[in-house]
């Protein structure tokens, strides 16, 4: 079993469980991990569980706007409702937090293992944390949960990052340390998920009717170090069933400052890709295994009655890692208007761009090519430069600049050839 941490264990009540939230922990989201102890009415443990969590949401406001809210787990968390189950109701892990927020998963078991079974997720827009939100009141969303079958009478472990997303909603976990279907006491035998364990490169080609939502297998983060140099370039790609979708080569960068400035490279061998394509908006999202997220959201719009163009419309970035302890950042620009070109085409950019996101984040990309719609037969279109590659361009500024001094200069010669000659009248 793993090591608990050294404040007092959760107090034992019958039926129940009481919820210790232990301070301390690494710096992501929250600084708060949740430890649970589900008892039965004999005072022994059947649910153990320890982690921490983090909900990322997107919610539409009255401007008909999108905006990302953050909810964590804090010191007013509850624990109505979790139960041990009997023969006819499966064991269930609940809590309640905030405004009106509550996150349950049930589990099953067979004669060798356990799992978890259903996560639900409810989420109360009324919450001060949703900004103008067009629709208040609470959501619930329901998702399977992605937990690998365990063996009975052993301990799950995880402390790599997991996410799970749903509709808007983007589940993470980390930290996990679980046992269901305790049988009085809580194993000594362990069971490492595979995250922790592995350390090769995730595809950077995601199918998005089979791809796992889960984020790239790597070792936990330092950051001690600062990469200034050039990023790695990166070929992502998303797939709707045998054809691809999605279409994106980069290289990119991260420019934080909070406490103070500091760049990180994004690595695409260790990079995960998920997202979503349709007819008039895509997705693109990065997870490295650094624990940072950057998702590119594209849209489609008409600029005349047979033309269409698309654009890259918005980009949020998730920092769950902290920055020179700083504090974790969650950040977007929603209102973006660049890598504009015509639909069925791609954009292109070799020169290095910068993306504002907020005064404290931008994106660097360098080496850019993306086609987000219409990639016909694996392959990226024809290419629309981005005016800082196309050379030229340079050929009527230099035309012009010559013509703009030559102009001055027979200006000037002319005011001259005037005064001398002004000066003859004079003197006659």
């Amino acid at each position: 079993m793993a090591t608990r941490s050294p404040w007092p264990r959760p107090l034992s009540l019958p039926c129940c469980c009481l919820l210790l939230l232990a301070l301390g922990g690494p710096g992501f989201f929250q600084s708060h991990a949740v430890e649970v102890d589900v008892k039965d009415l004999s005072n022994n443990t059947c649910i153990y569980a320890k982690w921490m969590m983090s909900f990322l949401i997107k919610y539409e406001t009255n401007n008909s706007e999108y905006k990302n809210a953050t909810l964590n787990p804090s010191t007013n968390v509850t624990h109505d409702g979790s139960t041990c189950g009997n023969n006819t109701h499966a064991p269930l892990l609940a809590i309640q937090f905030g405004a009106g927020h509550s996150w349950s998963i049930n589990f099953t078991k067979t004669n060798e293992t356990y799992q978890g079974n259903i996560i639900s997720f409810t989420y109360n827009t009324s919450d001060a944390v949703f900004k103008d939100a067009k629709t208040k009141g609470p959501i619930t969303i329901v998702v399977k949960d992605t937990m690998p079958p365990v063996q009975l009478n052993t301990v799950y472990k995880c402390h790599h990052l997991d996410s799970i997303e749903v509709a808007n909603v983007s589940l993470f976990f980390w930290d996990v340390i679980l046992q269901a279907f305790v049988n009085g006491t809580v194993s000594k035998n362990d069971s490492t998920c595979e995250a922790d364990k592995s350390t090769v490169a995730p595809t950077t080609v995601a199918n998005l009717t089979t791809a796992p939502i889960t984020t790239a297998s790597s070792p936990l983060p330092t950051t001690t170090s600062k990469p200034v140099e050039k990023p790695l370039i990166g070929n992502y790609s998303l797939k709707d069933g045998d054809k691809i979708c999605l279409l994106a080569t980069m290289g990119l960068q991260l420019n934080v400052s909070q406490e103070k400035p500091v760049l990180i490279n994004i690595n695409p061998k260790t990079t995960n890709v998920t997202g979503s394509c349709g007819n008039t908006s895509a997705t693109l999202r990065l997870n490295d295994s650094n624990r940072r997220l950057i998702d590119f959201t594209f849209a489609v719009k008409n600029t005349s009655a047979n033309t269409q163009r698309f654009y890259l419309k918005e980009v949020n970035i998730t920092l769950i890692s902290s920055i020179n302890g700083s504090e974790p950042l969650n950040a977007g620009n929603n209102n973006l208007s660049i890598w504009d070109t015509f639909l069925g085409s791609s954009y292109m950019c070799q020169k290095e761009q910068t993306v504002l996101v907020t005064e404290d984040l931008q994106v660097h990309t360098f080496d850019l090519r993306i086609q987000p719609f219409k990639v016909q037969n694996n392959k990226y279109s024809k290419a629309q430069e981005c005016s800082l590659d196309d050379d030229t361009i340079l050929i009527p500024i230099i035309v012009g600049a010559a013509l703009a001094g030559l102009i001055v200069i027979i200006v000037i010669a002319y005011i001259i050839g005037r005064r001398k000659t002004y000066a003859g009248y004079q003197t006659l």
